[in-house]
Protein backbone atom coordinates (compact mmCIF):
# COMPACT_ATOMS: atom_id res chain seq x y z
CA UNK A 1 0.00 0.00 0.00
CA UNK A 2 2.58 2.59 0.73
CA UNK A 3 4.63 1.82 -2.34
CA UNK A 4 1.55 2.82 -4.27
CA UNK A 5 1.06 5.83 -2.29
CA UNK A 6 4.96 6.75 -2.87
CA UNK A 7 4.46 5.40 -6.59
CA UNK A 8 1.74 7.94 -7.27
CA UNK A 9 3.16 10.15 -5.35
CA UNK A 10 6.07 10.53 -7.71
CA UNK A 11 4.16 10.40 -10.70
CA UNK A 12 2.10 13.09 -9.45
CA UNK A 13 5.55 15.25 -8.60
CA UNK A 14 7.04 14.34 -12.27
CA UNK A 15 3.86 15.47 -14.23
CA UNK A 16 3.44 18.67 -12.22
CA UNK A 17 7.25 19.00 -13.29
CA UNK A 18 6.45 18.40 -16.89
CA UNK A 19 3.73 20.79 -16.71
CA UNK A 20 5.31 23.82 -15.41
CA UNK A 21 8.25 23.13 -17.93
CA UNK A 22 5.64 22.70 -20.87
CA UNK A 23 4.45 26.47 -19.50
CA UNK A 24 7.36 28.14 -19.29
CA UNK A 25 7.92 26.75 -23.17
CA UNK A 26 5.10 28.78 -24.33
CA UNK A 27 6.52 31.14 -26.09
CA UNK A 28 9.15 29.09 -27.61
CA UNK A 29 6.76 26.75 -28.99
CA UNK A 30 5.14 30.17 -30.71
CA UNK A 31 8.33 30.82 -32.62
CA UNK A 32 8.07 34.52 -30.20
CA UNK A 33 11.19 35.04 -28.00
CA UNK A 34 11.10 35.17 -24.40
CA UNK A 35 14.40 35.22 -22.10
CA UNK A 36 15.16 32.69 -19.07
CA UNK A 37 12.99 32.24 -16.26
CA UNK A 38 12.90 30.74 -12.80
CA UNK A 39 9.87 28.59 -11.78
CA UNK A 40 8.57 31.56 -8.94
CA UNK A 41 9.89 34.72 -10.08
CA UNK A 42 9.51 33.84 -13.87
CA UNK A 43 11.24 36.44 -16.39
CA UNK A 44 11.98 38.42 -13.06
CA UNK A 45 15.09 36.00 -12.14
CA UNK A 46 18.10 37.84 -10.47
CA UNK A 47 16.38 41.04 -9.51
CA UNK A 48 16.92 42.28 -6.03
CA UNK A 49 19.44 40.18 -5.43
CA UNK A 50 22.08 40.51 -9.22
CA UNK A 51 20.25 43.52 -10.88
CA UNK A 52 17.83 46.08 -10.51
CA UNK A 53 14.48 46.19 -12.06
CA UNK A 54 16.07 48.99 -14.19
CA UNK A 55 18.53 47.14 -15.75
CA UNK A 56 16.22 44.01 -15.96
CA UNK A 57 13.39 46.42 -18.20
CA UNK A 58 16.61 47.77 -20.33
CA UNK A 59 18.59 44.79 -21.02
CA UNK A 60 15.33 42.90 -22.33
CA UNK A 61 13.56 45.12 -24.58
CA UNK A 62 17.45 46.27 -25.71
CA UNK A 63 17.29 42.34 -26.95
CA UNK A 64 14.47 41.67 -28.34
CA UNK A 65 13.85 45.17 -29.64
CA UNK A 66 13.23 44.89 -33.51
CA UNK A 67 12.12 41.16 -33.07
CA UNK A 68 8.75 41.38 -33.21
CA UNK A 69 5.88 44.07 -31.79
CA UNK A 70 6.18 42.41 -28.41
CA UNK A 71 8.81 39.90 -26.66
CA UNK A 72 7.04 37.10 -24.31
CA UNK A 73 7.62 37.63 -20.56
CA UNK A 74 6.66 35.90 -17.41
CA UNK A 75 5.01 38.18 -14.63
CA UNK A 76 6.14 35.95 -11.98
CA UNK A 77 4.09 32.54 -12.85
CA UNK A 78 2.06 34.14 -15.74
CA UNK A 79 2.09 33.78 -19.23
CA UNK A 80 2.60 38.20 -19.96
CA UNK A 81 3.60 40.08 -22.97
CA UNK A 82 6.65 43.00 -23.32
CA UNK A 83 6.21 45.38 -25.56
CA UNK A 84 8.22 47.18 -27.65
CA UNK A 85 6.23 48.70 -30.30
CA UNK A 86 4.74 52.37 -29.73
CA UNK A 87 2.00 52.00 -32.65
CA UNK A 88 0.64 48.82 -30.11
CA UNK A 89 1.91 50.61 -27.35
CA UNK A 90 -0.84 53.47 -28.54
CA UNK A 91 -3.36 50.35 -28.95
CA UNK A 92 -3.22 49.48 -25.81
CA UNK A 93 -3.17 52.62 -23.84
CA UNK A 94 -5.69 54.85 -25.81
CA UNK A 95 -7.29 52.96 -28.91
CA UNK A 96 -8.11 49.70 -27.94
CA UNK A 97 -8.51 51.01 -23.65
CA UNK A 98 -11.44 48.95 -23.34
CA UNK A 99 -9.95 45.39 -24.08
CA UNK A 100 -6.84 46.44 -21.38
CA UNK A 101 -8.82 48.70 -18.81
CA UNK A 102 -7.23 46.42 -16.18
CA UNK A 103 -3.68 47.07 -14.46
CA UNK A 104 -4.37 43.14 -13.03
CA UNK A 105 -2.79 44.37 -9.43
CA UNK A 106 -3.48 42.47 -6.84
CA UNK A 107 -6.27 44.35 -4.22
CA UNK A 108 -8.21 42.98 -1.73
CA UNK A 109 -11.16 44.95 -0.81
CA UNK A 110 -12.62 43.39 1.94
CA UNK A 111 -9.75 41.90 3.79
CA UNK A 112 -7.18 44.62 2.66
CA UNK A 113 -9.12 47.78 2.54
CA UNK A 114 -6.12 49.93 1.99
CA UNK A 115 -5.04 47.92 -1.44
CA UNK A 116 -8.58 48.60 -3.07
CA UNK A 117 -7.48 52.13 -4.57
CA UNK A 118 -8.06 53.69 -7.96
CA UNK A 119 -4.45 52.63 -8.85
CA UNK A 120 -5.09 48.88 -8.64
CA UNK A 121 -8.88 48.61 -8.87
CA UNK A 122 -10.37 46.54 -11.76
CA UNK A 123 -13.78 46.86 -14.36
CA UNK A 124 -16.73 49.17 -13.25
CA UNK A 125 -15.73 49.71 -10.15
CA UNK A 126 -12.21 51.51 -11.06
CA UNK A 127 -14.25 53.26 -13.56
CA UNK A 128 -16.95 54.59 -11.22
CA UNK A 129 -14.31 55.49 -8.68
CA UNK A 130 -12.65 57.31 -11.43
CA UNK A 131 -15.31 59.48 -12.59
CA UNK A 132 -16.12 60.59 -8.64
CA UNK A 133 -12.41 61.28 -8.17
CA UNK A 134 -11.57 62.93 -11.48
CA UNK A 135 -13.35 66.76 -10.51
CA UNK A 136 -10.93 66.57 -7.41
CA UNK A 137 -8.39 66.84 -9.71
CA UNK A 138 -8.81 69.77 -11.96
CA UNK A 139 -6.51 72.61 -12.23
CA UNK A 140 -9.51 74.76 -10.56
CA UNK A 141 -9.12 71.97 -7.27
CA UNK A 142 -5.26 72.54 -7.22
CA UNK A 143 -5.22 75.95 -7.29
CA UNK A 144 -7.60 76.04 -4.26
CA UNK A 145 -4.41 73.89 -2.43
CA UNK A 146 -1.36 75.71 -3.74
CA UNK A 147 -0.96 77.68 -1.04
CA UNK A 148 -0.83 74.83 1.42
CA UNK A 149 1.98 73.25 -0.85
CA UNK A 150 3.49 77.08 -0.88
CA UNK A 151 3.27 76.87 2.88
CA UNK A 152 5.13 73.36 3.21
CA UNK A 153 7.80 74.91 0.27
CA UNK A 154 9.03 77.49 2.98
CA UNK A 155 9.06 75.29 5.55
CA UNK A 156 11.55 73.55 3.38
CA UNK A 157 13.88 76.22 2.79
CA UNK A 158 14.11 76.92 6.92
CA UNK A 159 14.85 73.82 7.95
CA UNK A 160 17.44 73.61 5.11
CA UNK A 161 18.85 77.08 5.84
CA UNK A 162 19.02 75.11 9.28
CA UNK A 163 20.80 72.20 8.25
CA UNK A 164 23.45 73.90 6.05
CA UNK A 165 24.66 76.14 9.11
CA UNK A 166 25.76 72.89 10.70
CA UNK A 167 27.23 71.16 7.32
CA UNK A 168 27.19 72.04 3.64
CA UNK A 169 27.19 68.53 2.48
CA UNK A 170 22.83 67.59 2.66
CA UNK A 171 21.03 64.34 2.55
CA UNK A 172 18.81 65.33 -0.03
CA UNK A 173 16.33 61.84 -0.14
CA UNK A 174 15.51 62.17 2.98
CA UNK A 175 14.74 66.03 3.04
CA UNK A 176 12.70 66.05 0.04
CA UNK A 177 11.34 62.87 1.44
CA UNK A 178 9.78 64.71 4.28
CA UNK A 179 8.92 67.75 2.17
CA UNK A 180 6.70 65.58 -0.32
CA UNK A 181 4.72 63.81 3.24
CA UNK A 182 4.11 66.71 5.05
CA UNK A 183 2.81 68.29 1.89
CA UNK A 184 0.48 65.09 1.24
CA UNK A 185 -0.37 64.77 4.97
CA UNK A 186 -1.80 68.40 4.26
CA UNK A 187 -3.78 67.64 1.50
CA UNK A 188 -4.64 64.45 1.81
CA UNK A 189 -4.60 63.86 5.19
CA UNK A 190 -5.86 67.20 6.91
CA UNK A 191 -2.65 67.10 9.28
CA UNK A 192 0.45 68.96 10.22
CA UNK A 193 3.08 66.29 9.83
CA UNK A 194 5.87 68.13 11.01
CA UNK A 195 8.57 65.29 9.59
CA UNK A 196 10.90 68.30 7.77
CA UNK A 197 11.38 69.48 11.05
CA UNK A 198 11.71 66.14 12.61
CA UNK A 199 12.17 63.17 10.95
CA UNK A 200 11.16 61.37 13.92
CA UNK A 201 7.10 62.42 13.24
CA UNK A 202 5.29 58.56 13.04
CA UNK A 203 3.34 59.85 10.25
CA UNK A 204 6.88 60.18 8.26
CA UNK A 205 8.18 56.45 9.85
CA UNK A 206 4.91 54.51 8.63
CA UNK A 207 4.43 56.35 5.05
CA UNK A 208 8.21 54.72 4.74
CA UNK A 209 7.16 51.40 5.92
CA UNK A 210 3.91 51.91 3.24
CA UNK A 211 5.98 52.18 1.15
CA UNK A 212 9.19 49.79 2.05
CA UNK A 213 7.08 46.94 3.80
CA UNK A 214 4.53 43.91 2.13
CA UNK A 215 2.94 40.82 3.69
CA UNK A 216 5.47 37.51 3.36
CA UNK A 217 7.76 39.86 1.61
CA UNK A 218 8.75 38.98 -2.25
CA UNK A 219 7.54 35.44 -1.96
CA UNK A 220 4.09 37.01 -0.94
CA UNK A 221 4.71 39.69 -4.21
CA UNK A 222 4.95 36.69 -6.36
CA UNK A 223 2.19 34.70 -4.99
CA UNK A 224 0.01 37.50 -5.37
CA UNK A 225 1.07 38.76 -8.28
CA UNK A 226 1.06 35.05 -10.11
CA UNK A 227 -2.59 34.17 -8.59
CA UNK A 228 -4.46 37.80 -7.22
CA UNK A 229 -8.16 35.42 -7.38
CA UNK A 230 -6.84 32.63 -5.01
CA UNK A 231 -4.74 35.29 -2.68
CA UNK A 232 -8.23 36.72 -2.44
CA UNK A 233 -9.42 33.26 -1.66
CA UNK A 234 -6.55 33.19 0.57
CA UNK A 235 -7.95 36.24 2.62
CA UNK A 236 -4.29 37.57 1.54
CA UNK A 237 -3.06 40.99 2.20
CA UNK A 238 -0.29 43.41 0.97
CA UNK A 239 -0.86 46.04 4.02
CA UNK A 240 0.85 44.89 7.02
CA UNK A 241 -1.56 45.06 10.00
CA UNK A 242 -0.16 48.01 11.70
CA UNK A 243 0.68 50.39 8.50
CA UNK A 244 -3.28 49.53 8.04
CA UNK A 245 -4.28 50.29 11.75
CA UNK A 246 -2.14 53.32 11.45
CA UNK A 247 -3.58 54.88 8.39
CA UNK A 248 -7.22 53.87 8.92
CA UNK A 249 -6.82 55.09 12.32
CA UNK A 250 -5.95 58.50 11.07
CA UNK A 251 -8.11 59.00 8.69
CA UNK A 252 -10.94 58.20 11.04
CA UNK A 253 -10.05 60.30 13.42
CA UNK A 254 -9.40 63.34 10.96
CA UNK A 255 -13.15 62.72 9.79
CA UNK A 256 -14.78 62.43 12.62
CA UNK A 257 -12.93 65.55 14.00
CA UNK A 258 -14.05 67.58 10.39
CA UNK A 259 -17.54 66.04 10.52
CA UNK A 260 -18.16 67.10 14.18
CA UNK A 261 -16.73 70.20 14.09
CA UNK A 262 -18.00 71.68 10.49
CA UNK A 263 -13.97 71.98 9.01
CA UNK A 264 -14.10 73.20 5.71
CA UNK A 265 -10.51 73.21 4.37
CA UNK A 266 -9.19 73.70 0.69
CA UNK A 267 -7.40 70.23 0.31
CA UNK A 268 -7.85 66.83 -1.05
CA UNK A 269 -9.45 65.26 2.00
CA UNK A 270 -12.17 67.91 2.06
CA UNK A 271 -13.15 67.12 -1.32
CA UNK A 272 -13.22 63.09 -0.66
CA UNK A 273 -15.75 64.19 2.51
CA UNK A 274 -18.25 65.88 0.00
CA UNK A 275 -17.93 63.05 -1.50
CA UNK A 276 -18.82 60.83 1.44
CA UNK A 277 -21.50 63.09 3.08
CA UNK A 278 -24.18 63.16 -0.31
CA UNK A 279 -22.64 66.95 -1.48
CA UNK A 280 -23.01 66.65 -5.39
CA UNK A 281 -19.86 66.97 -6.97
CA UNK A 282 -19.71 68.06 -10.69
CA UNK A 283 -16.70 67.01 -13.40
CA UNK A 284 -15.72 68.86 -16.14
CA UNK A 285 -18.58 67.05 -18.43
CA UNK A 286 -21.48 68.00 -15.79
CA UNK A 287 -21.68 64.78 -14.44
CA UNK A 288 -22.99 64.40 -11.24
CA UNK A 289 -20.87 61.60 -8.66
CA UNK A 290 -21.45 60.87 -4.78
CA UNK A 291 -21.08 58.46 -1.95
CA UNK A 292 -17.89 57.58 -1.54
CA UNK A 293 -17.92 55.22 1.77
CA UNK A 294 -15.21 55.07 4.60
CA UNK A 295 -13.04 52.63 3.31
CA UNK A 296 -13.24 54.15 -0.29
CA UNK A 297 -11.46 57.34 1.05
CA UNK A 298 -8.64 56.07 3.43
CA UNK A 299 -7.98 53.69 0.18
CA UNK A 300 -7.66 57.18 -2.02
CA UNK A 301 -5.91 59.19 0.62
CA UNK A 302 -3.31 56.23 1.78
CA UNK A 303 -2.97 55.89 -2.51
CA UNK A 304 -2.26 59.69 -2.94
CA UNK A 305 0.73 59.11 -0.20
CA UNK A 306 2.45 55.98 -1.31
CA UNK A 307 1.86 57.19 -5.32
CA UNK A 308 2.05 61.16 -4.83
CA UNK A 309 5.13 61.18 -1.80
CA UNK A 310 8.02 58.62 -3.38
CA UNK A 311 7.49 59.30 -7.10
CA UNK A 312 7.47 63.44 -6.68
CA UNK A 313 10.28 63.20 -4.28
CA UNK A 314 12.67 60.99 -6.11
CA UNK A 315 11.90 63.11 -9.16
CA UNK A 316 13.25 66.44 -6.95
CA UNK A 317 16.02 64.61 -5.56
CA UNK A 318 17.02 62.89 -9.31
CA UNK A 319 16.04 66.66 -10.88
CA UNK A 320 18.57 68.62 -8.42
CA UNK A 321 21.44 65.47 -8.63
CA UNK A 322 21.37 66.46 -12.32
CA UNK A 323 21.48 70.47 -11.82
CA UNK A 324 24.42 69.90 -9.24
CA UNK A 325 26.18 67.89 -12.38
CA UNK A 326 25.38 70.35 -14.87
CA UNK A 327 25.59 73.62 -13.71
CA UNK A 328 24.80 75.68 -16.66
CA UNK A 329 21.44 74.21 -16.81
CA UNK A 330 20.83 75.29 -13.06
CA UNK A 331 22.35 78.26 -13.76
CA UNK A 332 19.26 79.00 -16.37
CA UNK A 333 17.03 78.07 -14.17
CA UNK A 334 17.49 80.14 -11.49
CA UNK A 335 17.35 82.65 -13.10
CA UNK A 336 14.67 82.11 -14.75
CA UNK A 337 12.85 81.58 -11.37
CA UNK A 338 14.00 84.78 -9.86
CA UNK A 339 12.94 86.66 -12.86
CA UNK A 340 9.51 85.26 -12.40
CA UNK A 341 9.64 85.81 -8.62
CA UNK A 342 10.63 89.59 -9.04
CA UNK A 343 7.66 90.32 -11.70
CA UNK A 344 5.77 88.81 -8.69
CA UNK A 345 6.82 90.84 -5.93
CA UNK A 346 9.15 88.34 -4.54
CA UNK A 347 5.90 85.77 -3.90
CA UNK A 348 4.81 82.82 -5.66
CA UNK A 349 1.57 82.77 -6.80
CA UNK A 350 -0.38 79.99 -8.37
CA UNK A 351 0.27 81.82 -12.12
CA UNK A 352 3.88 81.85 -11.72
CA UNK A 353 3.94 78.27 -12.29
CA UNK A 354 2.93 78.69 -16.01
CA UNK A 355 5.71 81.23 -16.38
CA UNK A 356 8.47 78.90 -15.25
CA UNK A 357 9.03 76.93 -18.63
CA UNK A 358 12.84 76.07 -18.63
CA UNK A 359 11.83 74.86 -14.89
CA UNK A 360 9.27 72.33 -16.35
CA UNK A 361 11.32 71.50 -19.24
CA UNK A 362 14.32 70.88 -16.52
CA UNK A 363 11.86 68.46 -14.39
CA UNK A 364 10.24 67.13 -17.89
CA UNK A 365 14.23 65.52 -18.77
CA UNK A 366 14.27 64.50 -15.35
CA UNK A 367 11.27 62.39 -15.84
CA UNK A 368 12.68 60.82 -19.10
CA UNK A 369 15.73 60.14 -17.32
CA UNK A 370 15.00 58.89 -13.91
CA UNK A 371 11.19 57.58 -15.10
CA UNK A 372 9.86 57.24 -11.34
CA UNK A 373 7.53 54.40 -12.36
CA UNK A 374 9.57 52.50 -15.46
CA UNK A 375 6.77 50.14 -16.42
CA UNK A 376 3.09 50.45 -17.26
CA UNK A 377 1.02 47.32 -16.02
CA UNK A 378 -2.07 46.26 -18.13
CA UNK A 379 -4.00 43.28 -18.63
CA UNK A 380 -5.59 41.82 -21.55
CA UNK A 381 -9.68 41.15 -20.99
CA UNK A 382 -9.91 39.65 -24.17
CA UNK A 383 -7.91 37.56 -26.86
CA UNK A 384 -6.60 40.56 -29.03
CA UNK A 385 -4.54 39.60 -32.33
CA UNK A 386 -1.68 41.86 -33.15
CA UNK A 387 -2.99 44.01 -36.59
CA UNK A 388 -0.02 42.02 -39.23
CA UNK A 389 1.86 39.61 -36.88
CA UNK A 390 -0.55 36.57 -37.19
CA UNK A 391 0.83 34.48 -34.63
CA UNK A 392 1.21 37.98 -31.40
CA UNK A 393 -1.65 37.40 -30.14
CA UNK A 394 -1.89 38.79 -26.73
CA UNK A 395 -4.51 35.98 -24.69
CA UNK A 396 -7.35 37.21 -22.23
CA UNK A 397 -5.45 37.29 -18.79
CA UNK A 398 -1.95 37.86 -19.58
CA UNK A 399 -0.26 40.60 -18.29
CA UNK A 400 0.86 43.61 -20.75
CA UNK A 401 4.23 45.23 -19.52
CA UNK A 402 4.73 48.78 -21.62
CA UNK A 403 8.62 49.58 -20.65
CA UNK A 404 8.08 53.50 -20.66
CA UNK A 405 11.65 54.10 -19.12
CA UNK A 406 13.22 51.91 -22.17
CA UNK A 407 11.12 54.48 -24.89
CA UNK A 408 12.93 57.50 -22.68
CA UNK A 409 16.09 55.75 -23.25
CA UNK A 410 15.63 54.82 -26.81
CA UNK A 411 17.86 56.52 -29.30
CA UNK A 412 15.78 56.19 -31.78
CA UNK A 413 13.80 58.61 -29.87
CA UNK A 414 16.27 60.87 -28.43
CA UNK A 415 19.09 61.52 -29.31
CA UNK A 416 22.03 60.57 -26.59
CA UNK A 417 19.24 59.65 -24.73
CA UNK A 418 21.79 58.86 -21.23
CA UNK A 419 22.85 62.89 -21.70
CA UNK A 420 20.95 65.18 -19.32
CA UNK A 421 19.41 67.81 -22.00
CA UNK A 422 16.41 69.90 -21.57
CA UNK A 423 16.34 70.95 -24.43
CA UNK A 424 14.67 67.49 -25.49
CA UNK A 425 11.47 69.52 -24.04
CA UNK A 426 11.25 72.51 -26.03
CA UNK A 427 8.04 72.91 -27.65
CA UNK A 428 9.84 72.51 -31.15
CA UNK A 429 11.06 69.25 -30.03
CA UNK A 430 8.26 67.88 -27.99
CA UNK A 431 6.22 68.88 -31.35
CA UNK A 432 8.24 66.35 -33.34
CA UNK A 433 7.72 63.11 -31.05
CA UNK A 434 4.87 60.73 -31.04
CA UNK A 435 3.29 61.76 -27.37
CA UNK A 436 3.07 58.38 -26.74
CA UNK A 437 6.88 58.14 -26.75
CA UNK A 438 6.81 59.69 -23.40
CA UNK A 439 4.33 58.18 -20.63
CA UNK A 440 6.27 59.21 -17.10
CA UNK A 441 2.47 59.13 -16.00
CA UNK A 442 1.02 57.11 -18.08
CA UNK A 443 -1.51 57.63 -21.28
CA UNK A 444 -4.89 57.16 -22.75
CA UNK A 445 -8.34 57.04 -19.89
CA UNK A 446 -6.19 55.21 -16.84
CA UNK A 447 -3.25 57.70 -17.40
CA UNK A 448 -2.28 58.96 -13.30
CA UNK A 449 -4.77 60.92 -12.08
CA UNK A 450 -2.43 63.10 -9.87
CA UNK A 451 -0.67 64.31 -12.42
CA UNK A 452 -1.10 68.04 -11.90
CA UNK A 453 -0.59 67.58 -8.22
CA UNK A 454 2.89 65.78 -8.86
CA UNK A 455 3.92 68.98 -11.15
CA UNK A 456 2.70 71.35 -8.77
CA UNK A 457 4.67 70.50 -5.30
CA UNK A 458 7.23 69.81 -7.34
CA UNK A 459 7.44 72.95 -9.52
CA UNK A 460 6.65 74.80 -5.91
CA UNK A 461 9.59 72.88 -4.90
CA UNK A 462 12.20 73.36 -6.68
CA UNK A 463 11.50 76.88 -7.81
CA UNK A 464 11.88 77.73 -4.08
CA UNK A 465 15.12 75.95 -3.65
CA UNK A 466 16.44 77.11 -6.65
CA UNK A 467 15.98 81.06 -5.55
CA UNK A 468 17.64 80.54 -2.40
CA UNK A 469 20.58 77.64 -2.79
CA UNK A 470 23.03 76.56 -5.26
CA UNK A 471 23.63 72.83 -5.50
CA UNK A 472 26.89 71.04 -6.26
CA UNK A 473 28.12 68.18 -6.28
CA UNK A 474 30.58 66.41 -3.52
CA UNK A 475 32.81 63.32 -2.78
CA UNK A 476 29.73 61.38 -1.65
CA UNK A 477 27.59 62.06 -4.32
CA UNK A 478 27.42 59.11 -6.93
CA UNK A 479 28.20 59.67 -9.99
CA UNK A 480 27.36 57.97 -11.70
CA UNK A 481 23.88 56.86 -10.41
CA UNK A 482 23.32 53.32 -9.07
CA UNK A 483 19.51 52.61 -8.78
CA UNK A 484 18.23 50.28 -5.89
CA UNK A 485 17.63 46.76 -6.98
CA UNK A 486 14.87 46.03 -4.56
CA UNK A 487 12.35 48.81 -5.09
CA UNK A 488 10.07 48.42 -8.35
CA UNK A 489 10.28 52.51 -8.19
CA UNK A 490 13.01 53.99 -9.30
CA UNK A 491 15.14 54.97 -6.83
CA UNK A 492 18.84 55.68 -5.65
CA UNK A 493 20.45 53.35 -4.11
CA UNK A 494 21.89 55.25 -1.65
CA UNK A 495 21.90 58.14 0.44
CA UNK A 496 22.39 61.03 -1.99
CA UNK A 497 24.75 63.97 -0.87
CA UNK A 498 25.17 67.27 -2.59
CA UNK A 499 26.56 70.49 -1.28
CA UNK A 500 24.31 73.10 -0.44
CA UNK A 501 25.11 77.26 -0.04
CA UNK A 502 23.01 80.21 -0.05
CA UNK A 503 23.03 82.49 -2.75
Amino acid sequence: MWELVLLSLVLLIALAIQHIREHYKYWQHLGIPCGETSWIFGSMVGVVTKRSFFELWLEYYNRYKGSGPFAGFFWFFKRAVFVMDPWLIKQILIKDFDKFMDRGLFYNEIDDPLSAHLFSMHGQKWRNLRNKLSPTFTSGKMRTMFPTVVQVGHELLDVLGEDIEMSDEIEIRSLMARYTTDVIGYCAFGIECCSLKDPQQLFYIMSKRALLENNLGSLGVAFRGSFPKLARRLHMKDTVADVENFFLGTVRETVRYREENSIQRSDFMNLLLELKNNRVIKNETGDEFVNLTFNEIAAQAFLFLVAGSETSSNTMVFALYELALHQEVQDRARAEVQRVFEACNGEMVYETMSQMKYLKQVIDETLRLHTPLPVLNRHALEDFPVPGHPKYVIRKDMPVIIPAICLHRDEQYYPNPDVFNPDNFTPEQVALRDPVLYLPFGDGPRNCIGLRFAKMQMMVGLSLLLSKFKFTICERTPVPMKYDKENFMLTPEKDLYLQVSKI
